[in-house]
């Protein structure tokens, strides 16, 4: 190689380590969970391991990156919808198994938390009812060790008593957030409905102001009332209520609240899709840390199982896998031939390697890679940082494409199961 040849090439590789490097920022940006320690402990890890070994290390790692607990207390007077709140917040049915008892008087006497059933890191807790005639809210929240929860959902079926403002209050002075929800929505339109000149958006307004001024009568300033039905859940205020939750959450927690709400509106939808997004950046970089070990094969073994991992992810995460579509076809009385035929990525019938191949564009990149990368990862430091650039590239390559394709199979999906843009 002549000198300009070279020292064109030192230049690209140069620049090629000032690119790798603000991938490497990128870490300690929105929802932060590998950090540049950790991938140098992955690296020193595996590169004294056989294949079978380093992939082990490497599965394990993936697993903690869902250890961040989200624990929400749900709170109210007898018979004002706790439970079927909790379970609906769940995506479960009153009767599914795994849900919360349900019935017309009180049915919860003691703290029971209920795990999310894809994300069990996440618990919604149904909480003894409140109201009594000899309620103390102090000693209440002794009683439910309220600083295990992240937040507290305050619901009522009617109107907003002392009991819930001595709550509110008490919450506050702990240090705790809390949430208004006025529930039975869809009991109060059902009964209006039956009056002429019958107005919807007025009767949720009076309801909603009506909650409102009751609760600054009983000594609550500036309060904010969410109006919620546990039965159809993407109607009315649900999606300002997460929206909130969302905002007053501490960072490294919205991740984890945003991908256990229920699939049920394109708003919740587009928000799971950038956390999803924002994850590439972290896992194209695990791979890019793995590349630069030099194990024949494992860099390709690698990129297999995390973009594997990923998809599966999604799927699940945006409701498309069999069990959630089959729960879908129930509630929204369509087949699920009906509903997979919305779905056009060359994924859906499996995440195997023929069915990722399309994602590159050319299978033989696959094959490429491996020979590159080992090659590569051989010349001391720039060749490193060449072999960890392309695994990144290729693996973000993929996600992004499987990403958008199967976030449009679920707006489809969602649009086509409630027959209308949601």
């Amino acid at each position: 190689m002549n000198s300009r040849l070279y020292f064109r090439s030192a230049v690209s590789n140069v620049l090629l380590c000032g690119l790798f490097r603000r991938f490497w920022m990128a870490m300690f940006e929105d929802y932060c969970i590998i950090t540049q320690e950790d991938l140098e402990d992955i690296k020193d890890s595996i590169s004294t391991q056989d294949l079978p070994s380093a992939i082990n290390t490497i599965k394990e790692y993936l697993k903690q990156q869902d250890l961040v607990e989200l624990n929400i207390g749900v709170t109210g007077e007898s018979g004002s919808g706790k439970s079927t709140f909790v379970n609906a917040f769940r995506g479960l049915g009153n009767e599914e198994e795994g849900s919360a008892e349900t019935g017309p008087v009180e049915t919860t006497i003691e703290c029971k938390d209920y795990l999310h059933p894809k994300y069990k890191n996440v618990k919604v807790w149904d909480l003894p009812g409140i109201g009594t005639p000899n309620f103390k809210a102090d000693e209440y929240l002794k009683l439910v060790q309220f600083e295990r929860y992240d937040f507290f959902i305050i619901i009522a079926s009617d109107r907003f008593r002392e009991s819930h403002t001595q709550l509110a209050k008490e919450i506050m002075r702990m240090g705790k957030r809390f949430y208004f929800v006025r529930s039975k929505i869809d009991s109060c339109i059902t009964a209006e409905k039956r009056k002429k000149n019958f107005d919807q958006k007025k009767m949720l307004d009076t309801i909603r102001e009506d909650c409102k001024n009751g609760l600054r009568k009983i000594g609550l300033e500036d309060p904010v009332v969410f109006l919620i039905s546990s039965f159809e859940l993407g109607k009315y205020d649900f999606n300002l209520l997460q929206e909130r939750m969302e905002k007053e959450l501490p960072q490294h927690k919205r991740r984890v609240l945003l991908l256990a709400l229920p699939n049920i509106t394109l708003e919740i939808n587009e928000k799971k899709k950038k956390i999803l997004e924002a994850n590439i950046v972290k896992v194209a970089l695990l791979s890019a840390c793995v590349a630069t070990v030099p194990i024949p094969g494992l860099s390709v073994a690698v990129d297999f199982f995390i973009v594997k991992t990923e998809i599966e992810t999604y799927y699940s995460t945006f409701g498309l896998d069999d069990p959630s579509l089959q729960k879908l076809c129930e509630n929204s009385e369509k087949t699920i031939e009906e509903l997979k035929s919305q779905m056009k990525s060359p994924l859906r019938f499996g995440v195997n390697t023929a069915s990722m191949l399309p994602l590159l564009g050319a299978a033989s990149l696959v094959v490429a890679e491996n020979a590159v990368e080992y090659v590569a990862s051989l010349i001391p430091i720039l060749g490193s940082v060449a072999a960890g650039a392309m695994s990144y590239m290729t693996v973000s390559m993929m996600l992004k494409r499987a990403l958008n394709d199967i976030a449009e199979d679920a707006r489809n999906v969602l649009m086509v199961s409630v027959g209308t843009a949601v």
